[in-house]
């Protein structure tokens, strides 16, 4: 087995598995009607897979190897089983050997846009209904490219219409029960004003992962987690708990003593990698955890959502499928009415469902990396997606409850006819930053699952529609847009005939562009988040870690701006004495990639002039994302700012 943070072998939950009374098959109805997890299939979708030269602020390997400063080879990798990358838009080049049947070995970044949309595509296609993006402690290094996961989530999945909600993992974060308030507050909870946020009961999903387990990871009192479990409560949420396996007996990789945080969530989803491997585990899981748990759920008036994995690819417990399907099998005649499958894009554990490599043709040759034949049985790249699709159709009622798996390893019959070219590619609207774009419908032997809309030889955005309007463009400028379709065996279509639209001239706004936009940084301290610096309140502010320089702050101006003038003030009470901050102004337009707008330099905030001081560009650079980097502070080890104002002239 192959361990990671969240796979906690142990002899005593093991020899759980073989302990227990034998209950009925009385299925147990869900305490809340259908919504956006009840009655649905969620998946875990980590988004933690980055790559050099994607942009990405954590810049480097992340996830992929274990030395993220070195390209991912057979001497550092940190994953146990190969993507299957043929569909991605973008992907990034190895040191691994050529495949099989002699391809580049490359892989996908998480922080490309284009390969969030495809996973959420095929979320969609395969009939998954809400994804669950997993967040770690926020507020380290990698802390500023999960808070840019967690926008390109909500982007793609209202494109592609599947439902998405938080799941903080809680695992090695010490300062969990004030930081996790600070990051709802100032950060993730604004993601719940999208229509794709799943909401339960009128209420916006919230799960937190790890209360409650046996381990040093989580070593949090059962105090400090109902503190939490009620504080997310009280700001209207609907609380998922991701509880130890045991949750219900209280042992085991349960501590003792959580019994009244557990029964406090609103829903429970009990974690099992690890605890299974095998379908005569998932049967006698069944009798001793699944029926048992159901019914104390019932009893309290609590969800249930019970995980499902497919298994470990290198450890060789898929069996083709028959794994999983005994496991949605067994939910099904209990009479769950949800499921959380573990996990969407688990690479590093091998419990992934999305497209994996098919045969040793499609994994870099020598690297000991096993394929979803491994047993001798062929199975399409897909099929683990297809697997998840059917088996939430028989829990929701959609198929007959069945041992039996109705999916094949291999579909029926392969695609390899691409679509037809869309026809009628035609700009229906534009402004400064954008271009609207329709096209008629290509045709497919078997069905067209989406479009790629192209500028240039670059993929500028994907969808289902067949309209769609690109974003993030400057003004005044002329640009060349094609289309292509999809279907959904990943065969292209050739590219529309191309169109050329030229954006409109800016409008110079007036006032301060940076007042309650969104913003982000590379750290605070206690309650001093970014969002303090735009609130339009001179006495609250942004202050970063101390003693850590270099720290940033940035405001995002919504679109592509000129930028003549900053204005940057400390709270004026004079107990902020005067003090000198180096700062350098940094600007991007695409969130991504910055530029120097202004070169380091000394600014005087002093009491007697209002604690405030103005930074003047030489130019008016159009940009759309304002950083300030912080080199020092002669009044206090850290960046502060209590007001980020932007002018453009």
């Amino acid at each position: 087995m192959v361990v990671s943070r969240r796979v906690f072998l142990q002899a005593a939950a093991a020899a759980g598995l073989a302990t227990g009374l034998a209950l009925g098959e009385a299925p147990a109805g869900a305490a809340s009607a259908p919504g956006d997890v009840v009655g649905k299939v969620t998946v875990g979708y980590q988004g933690w897979f980055a790559c050099p030269g994607d942009g990405a602020p954590i810049n480097g390997w992340w996830h992929w190897a274990q030395n993220w400063g070195q390209a991912p080879s057979n001497t550092n990798k940190s994953i146990v089983a190969w993507p299957d990358v043929r569909e991605y838009p973008k992907t990034y080049a190895t040191a691994f050997a050529n495949l099989g049947n002699g391809q580049q070995a490359a892989l996908f970044s998480s922080y490309d846009q284009s390969t969030v949309d495809l996973h959420f595509r095929w979320m969609k296609q395969y009939g998954i209904d809400t994804a669950a993006l997993q967040r770690f402690n926020p507020t380290g290094g990698e802390g500023p490219t999960r808070d840019a996961m967690a926008g390109r989530v909500r982007s793609a999945a209202e494109s592609q219409g599947v439902k998405f909600y938080l799941m903080y993992d809680v695992s090695d974060w010490t300062t969990m029960q004030s930081d996790i308030k600070t990051d709802w507050t100032n950060k993730m909870s604004a993601h719940t004003a999208s229509p794709a946020y799943a909401r339960q009961n009128g209420k916006p999903v919230v799960c937190i992962w790890g209360f409650g387990f046996n381990d040093a990871q989580r070593p949090f009192t059962p105090a400090q987690c109902q503190d939490v479990v009620n504080w997310f409560k009280a700001q209207g949420c609907y609380v998922i708990g991701g509880v130890p396996t045991w949750w219900r007996t209280g042992d085991r990789d349960s501590r003792p003593g959580f019994s009244d945080v557990y029964h406090s969530f609103d829903m429970l989803s009990p974690w099992l990698v690890g605890r299974i491997g095998s379908a005569a585990d998932a049967d006698n899981f069944y009798t001793v955890a699944t029926v048992p748990d159901l019914a104390e759920c019932a009893a309290h008036g609590i969800d249930y959502q019970p995980c499902v994995l497919p298994g470990g690819v290198g450890d060789r417990q898929r069996a083709h499928g028959d794994f999983m399907w005994r496991q949605f099998y067994n939910m099904a005649r209990a009479g769950v009415a949800s499921a959380y499958v573990s996990m969407f894009d688990e690479y590093n554990e091998g419990n992934q469902i999305a497209k994996t490599a098919e045969s040793l043709a499609w994994v870099p040759a020598g690297s000991g990396f096993l394929a979803l034949d491994e047993d001798g049985t062929a199975c399409s790249s897909d099929y683990y997606l297809r697997l998840t699709g059917d088996g939430g159709r028989m829990l929701k009622g959609q198929l007959p409850v069945t041992a039996a798996r109705p999916t094949r390893p291999l579909p029926t019959a392969p695609d390899t006819t691409a679509p037809s070219a869309p026809g009628g590619l035609r700009v229906t609207g534009l402004s400064d930053t954008t271009v609207s774009l329709a096209w008629n419908a290509a045709t497919d032997d078997v069905a067209v699952t989406g479009y790629r809309v192209l500028r240039g030889d670059a993929v500028a955005a994907t969808t289902a529609a067949t309209s769609c309007t690109v974003t993030g463009l400057s003004p005044a400028t002329a640009y060349g847009f094609t289309v292509r379709a999809l279907d959904a065996a990943g065969n292209l279509s050739p590219a529309s005939a191309q169109v050329t639209a030229t954006t409109s001239a800016a409008t110079v706004p007036t006032g301060d562009l940076a007042l309650h936009r969104p913003t982000a940084e590379s750290s605070h301290t206690q309650v001093y988040g970014s969002g303090n610096a735009v609130d339009g309140d001179p006495n609250s502010y942004w202050e970063s870690a101390n003693n850590a320089f270099p720290q940033w702050l940035q405001t995002d101006l919504g679109t592509a701006l000129p930028v003549r003038r900053i204005v940057l003030s400390v709270p004026p009470a004079a107990a902020w004495s005067a003090r000198t901050q180096t700062v350098e102004v940094q600007g991007s337009t695409d969130g991504t990639t910055f530029t120097r707008l202004l070169p380091p330099a000394g600014y005087v905030f002093d009491p007697a002039t209002g604690n405030r001081t103005t930074l003047t560009l030489p130019a008016a650079p159009t940009t759309r994302h304002v950083r300030l980097v912080f080199t020092s502070n002669t009044g206090w080890p850290a960046g502060q700012v209590a007001d980020l104002q932007v002018y453009a002239s």
